[in-house]
């Protein structure tokens, strides 16, 4: 079969969606695949091939004052832009394609295209919280995109919410989390047995892809006690990365801990070193973190996943975008660790919390859940094996 897949947004909107091509191909299945331009090497470099979807998805700034308005306004063109390259690109990476793939931002465009070719929409969750779809000024902008978009490919017009057509023809949302992260939400669901949509939980999905640090700091890990990892986004640039460091060395230092702090985008050229803190740029999370004591990081849903999955403690400091609080309030809820907004956090607050999450019985916790998480070769194989049976049904119901 052919399948069509597009992704937009930073590397943990991304990668997943990867994951799942790179199954397809190793299956034997033709792929088609657009991401963000400033994401194609990155996709490249685990071996797949893609066409640039939209504009480069923008970095969320970092966390100072600024003018709310004028952030409204640009985020706003940048939508409008992106809205007009997603549906010209959707239109035609489905073309001859058996089913259709899209992360949630994109599943009304997505829905639209699925419905001219005939084809099978499946979309990517990463977090609960997305199925309402976009409201406000974003969801009248996105709206008209949708509704311009039907006319140009001579479909009905619509005159309900976003999406309708999702609902009427039954689709498949693909949880890319574990349910045991929202047992309310998985019960909830269940009750709901056939009902559409058809929203199965799979497990987070990663590459794992392999850096070039990762040799270096597991040489670095072995030489002393196992170190607490911080991190806070591979495209969050922090205001104050000197300051960062310090307080991380100074609470790590009154713990008795090292630190393994992983830079992102931040630039830390000319931030000073210190005896119990090593920085890289970038590190395999699955083969790093199961080293660690425990993480410390922004609360992607990616790097939320593989912490858990690893059975170490985490801390998430927040940075206010999307999901990363919804996975600091699920982390104290398994009690497999705590979180805070990053502004929030203080040299004082820092240790306290950290000292919280090294407790025993959080660490046993932590390991007690990682053993009840899909592996994440399971999580792709399930995917996969559901976009397998929605071509073969030809529809997508429960």
């Amino acid at each position: 079969m052919k399948v069509a897949l597009a992704g937009y947004g930073s590397r943990g909107d991304v990668e997943p969606c990867a994951a799942v091509a790179r199954e397809l191909l190793r299956r034997g299945h033709d792929v088609c695949m657009a991401v963000p331009p400033n994401l194609l090497g990155f996709v490249e470099s685990a071996g797949l091939a893609a066409v640039a979807f939209g504009p480069d998805a923008p970095e969320p700034p970092a966390e100072k004052i600024q003018n709310p308005v004028n952030a409204m306004l640009g985020a706003m063109e940048h939508l409008t832009q992106a809205l007009t390259q997603w549906g010209t690109t959707l239109t035609a990476l489905a073309d001859g394609a058996d089913l259709l793939l899209t992360g949630e931002g994109e599943q009304g465009l997505a829905a639209n295209v699925a419905e001219y070719y005939g084809i099978p929409l499946a979309t990517l969750h990463f977090f609960p919280g997305e199925h309402s779809g976009p409201s406000g000024v974003i969801g009248h902008v996105t709206k008209q995109a949708e509704d311009a978009q039907r006319r140009a490919l001579g479909l009905p017009d619509t005159t309900g919410p976003s999406t309708p057509p999702m609902a009427e023809r039954g689709s498949l949302e693909i949880q890319a989390y574990h349910a045991l992260c929202f047992p309310e939400l998985a019960a909830e669901w269940a009750e709901q047995g056939g009902l559409r949509p058809f929203r199965p939980f799979v497990g987070a999905l990663t590459l794992e892809v392999p850096t070039e640090a990762d040799d270096e700091v597991l040489s670095w890990i072995a030489e002393g006690t196992p170190p607490i990892y911080f991190g806070f986004g591979s495209n969050v640039r922090l205001p104050y990365p000197a300051e960062t460091v310090a307080v991380i060395s100074a609470a790590c230092a009154q713990l008795g801990e090292r630190a393994l702090f992983c830079s992102g985008a931040s630039d830390f050229i000319g931030v000073p070193d210190f005896d119990n803190v090593k920085v890289v740029s970038a590190v395999n999370h699955a083969v790093v973190f199961p080293a660690c004591r425990a993480v410390v990081h922004q609360g992607g849903a990616g790097t939320t996943a593989a912490g858990m999955r690893a059975g170490v403690p985490t801390l998430i400091l927040w940075h206010q975008i999307d999901d990363q609080p919804i996975w600091a309030a699920a982390v104290n809820q398994l009690k497999v660790g705590a979180g805070r907004a990053f502004s929030a956090s203080t040299l004082d607050s820092l240790v306290a919390d950290l000292r919280s999450i090294l407790a025993p019985q959080c660490v046993t916790r932590a390991r007690e859940v990682a053993a009840q998480l899909t592996k994440p070769a399971e999580s792709v194989a399930s995917v996969v094996d559901l976009l397998e049976d929605a071509v073969r049904l030809g529809r997508v119901d429960a």
